[in-house]
């Protein structure tokens, strides 16, 4: 059996720390700017492993494609009006979120 790399413990802190919870609840964080949609095609644990470790390069690459940014004012208003359960994981400073719910 393969013995775990500080990376693969970290990776499983991660996961362990993500869960759902309604967009509601995630207000305060985004009025601070630290909210950061997670677009559905990208594994939500990844991402903030990504963050965490500090990969520039991978981050910037995924801004620029536009598969990660902050959640935008027409974003919020919908997940509050929707009531919205999201997917969600802190990679400091950033509370990343992800709709894994959309039809």
């Amino acid at each position: 059996m393969k013995q775990p790399t500080l990376d693969d413990i970290d990776r499983a802190q991660v996961n362990m720390e993500t869960a759902q919870i309604g967009w509601r609840e995630l207000q305060p964080y985004f009025a601070r700017g630290a909210t950061v949609a997670v677009d559905e095609q990208l594994d939500l644990v990844d991402v903030a492993f990504q963050i965490s470790k500090d990969n520039q390069a991978q981050v910037a690459q995924w801004l620029e494609s536009g598969l990660i940014g902050k959640v935008t004012d027409e974003q919020a208003l919908a997940w509050y009006e929707a009531d919205a359960l999201l997917w969600a994981v802190v990679a400091r400073p950033y509370v990343l979120v992800q709709d894994k719910n959309r039809d």
